[in-house]
């Protein structure tokens, strides 16, 4: 009976095991095989030869390998040559190559790309997955969005069907094919961790982030959906150590289209223009300017003559939608306004000292550069600091004909809470809230009356750039 028993409870457990675990395995997960297999065609392996004046200088070490992986690497995160890396004696010529991924938007031999897979070099290889290599003309490449286009002389080509990112959503599997470290139709697979991410220094794209593998070598691969779309080109990891830790990004492939449509018509890019520069509204600068909120663009800087200073937007000013889009983040607004055509009349709607507005503002088209307008910094101290720490002294005539004759006071000390808050020397006081610094008398006046405890927002020019910075004012 004791071993019957047994038997039966070990049974019973068994069946209840098997009622727990049978519906995690009967559950269905992706099966990537069929896109794979369909898609896997579609991508190509991208070799880059440069040749590179060497400047001299090393020892060198002859024998050194010149790993295609390594420069990939080197390239993508900004690291510079070593000394005594091949090339870097006696001033001799050299070559480098590096290793990527594209993939083929149309039959006749139109591929995209990264633009810096492909943009310092001069000789491009494009490998098919059948074997039969290409040599590829560039027909252009983006710097700003890091979008290239190139070609091959060949018809007939399969090619991959555009997605739409936008129907994406976060927890959503995605998969990638291409060469990581020369492995070539390597896929691998993850899910869209976030959308509409916005990185450091990458003001016109809002970056798919996902957890698929990806390493040096997938640049300029395709992202793919279940459905066997594309929806974006791999572009860039965030890694410790150089290889996949989870953190990877891939541009829209509406962006990629758009800009290489328009790298095939015309060989450049245009885009809409405003003129000005923008930053968060934090928590403190929202509450130096009485906001409730802490959403939109606040306007930093404006350019003379500027679309933005045309069409009357002016420092202090925080947008919250521009042509009918919210700007939940500044981040939004490169984005919104890089898109426009040049030349539209577009609805913004501000916060201007506490008032709503809106404004109607012709786009003009982004220039290739920027103008640059330094200070000088080397003016005679004055001993006198104020309330917030800051010694300033009023600009010479020559330094506000820097500025296009803006008056501003030139910070020669700063200490205490300006200093904590990051203002210090060399920088230039444009305002205060959202008054202008007419004079070292009346802007430590306006800091003398502000009470203990409040928080101010001073507007300080740095360089080229503008920012508010809020500092709170000592008890």
């Amino acid at each position: 009976m004791m071993k019957q028993w047994i038997s039966a409870v070990l049974l019973t457990c068994s069946m209840s095991l098997t009622m727990f675990v049978m519906p995690v395995q009967a559950k269905d997960l992706p099966d990537f095989t069929e896109l794979a297999e369909k898609q896997g065609p579609t991508v190509v392996n991208i070799s880059t030869t440069s040749v590179v004046h060497g400047n001299g200088g090393g020892m060198g070490f002859p024998g050194m390998p010149n790993d295609e992986n390594l420069q990939e690497l080197l390239r993508r995160f900004g690291i510079p040559g070593m000394p005594g890396m091949p090339g870097q004696e006696g001033g001799q010529d050299y070559k480098t190559q590096s290793l990527g991924s594209g993939f083929i938007i149309s039959g006749d031999g139109y591929i995209l790309t990264n633009a810096h897979v492909v943009s310092e070099a001069d000789e491009v290889l494009v490998k098919l997955s059948d074997k039969r290599e290409f040599k590829a003309k560039i027909i252009g490449a983006d710097k700003r969005t890091d979008v290239a286009l190139i070609k091959i002389e060949a018809t007939g080509l399969p090619k991959v069907v555009v997605g739409d990112p936008g129907a994406l959503k976060v927890g959503e599997w995605v998969a990638a094919i291409g060469s990581p470290f020369g492995l070539e139709n390597t896929m691998t697979a993850g899910i869209v961790s976030a959308k509409g991410r916005a990185l450091p220094q990458e003001n016109y794209v809002p970056f798919i982030q996902t957890d698929v593998a990806i390493n040096p070598g997938n640049s300029g691969g395709p992202l793919f959906n279940l459905r066997g779309e594309v929806v974006g080109v791999n572009s860039q990891i965030y890694s410790k150590s150089g290889g996949s830790m989870g953190l990877s990004f891939s541009i829209p492939i509406d962006v990629a289209i758009d800009i290489s449509n328009q790298l095939k018509s015309s060989g450049r890019i245009s885009r809409g223009w405003l003129g000005i520069g923008i930053q968060e509204v934090t928590k403190d600068l929202a509450d130096s300017f009485g906001l409730k909120q802490t959403s939109g663009a606040l306007i930093a800087g404006v350019e003379k003559n500027s679309p933005a200073d045309k069409g009357g937007l002016e420092v202090g000013d925080i947008i919250l939608k521009f042509d009918g889009k919210p700007i939940v983040t500044s981040a939004d607004l490169p984005r919104v306004v890089a898109a426009i055509k040049p030349g539209k009349v577009v609805p913004v709607e501000i916060v201007r000292k506490g008032a709503s507005k809106t404004l109607q503002l012709g786009i003009g088209e982004m220039p290739n550069e920027q103008a640059d307008a330094q200070p000088s910094s080397k003016e005679p101290a004055k001993p006198e600091s104020n309330k917030i720490g800051l010694t300033l002294r009023e600009l010479t005539p020559q330094q506000k004909k820097k500025l296009n004759g803006k008056n501003g006071l030139l910070v020669v000390e700063s200490v205490g809470a300006a200093a904590q808050a990051g203002i210090r020397r060399g920088d230039v006081i444009l305002g205060l809230n959202n008054n202008e610094s007419q004079s070292v008398d009346l802007f430590n006046k306006q800091i003398n009356a502000v009470a203990a405890g409040k928080t101010v927002a001073v507007l300080v020019l740095r360089g080229e750039n503008t920012l508010y910075v809020p500092i709170k004012v000592s008890k």
